[in-house]
């Protein structure tokens, strides 16, 4: 966003390990610390290595998404996908496609699959196959940014 001379802070509210139960507890510090025009849901990952029932972190997911937009009705909110691309059974099946429901149902912009390219290719990844080393995160910022930048450019235009 700087290189494209775009004037907008960016919060990383994630944290190590964090899960959409743990993000949905910080969620009402940040929404009353910042003013937030875009939301960008990367969350459930380590819900799914936990083995959190799905209905359990979608109830999450939306609660994030209802409380933001409560606080925040014109906020723009793009769900970022997630799946296991090494293994396919139903529960990680059914995790993958929760993400797209969850866009659709709330008119959000989605990024089919936060790790496209990245997840499963160990030349982007660290050590432990799971973490993008840097190759891999600027991989995975080109992919956030073909959904992030026209809702910013939008956003920039109305001023």
């Amino acid at each position: 966003m700087r290189e494209a001379n775009y004037r907008f802070e960016v919060i990383n509210a994630g944290a190590s390990g964090g899960t959409s139960a743990g993000g949905l507890r910080r969620l009402p510090t940040l929404l009353n610390k910042n003013r937030i025009d875009i939301l960008i849901l990367a969350l459930g990952i380590n819900d799914a290595f936990h083995g959190v029932p799905i209905t359990e972190i979608r109830s999450n997911l939306q609660a994030t998404i209802d409380q933001t937009r409560a606080k925040y009705p014109g906020i723009a909110v793009i769900v970022a996908g997630m799946k296991l691309p090494l293994v396919s059974d139903v529960y990680f099946d059914a995790f993958g496609e929760m993400f797209a429901k969850l866009a659709e149902e709330n008119h959000a912009s989605l990024i089919p699959y936060l790790l496209e390219g990245v997840g499963g290719n160990p030349q982007l990844n660290q050590a432990d196959f799971i973490h993008p080393n840097a190759a891999g995160q600027r991989m995975m910022a080109e992919t956030v940014w073909r959904v992030l930048e026209p809702i910013v450019q939008e956003i920039s235009r109305r001023g």
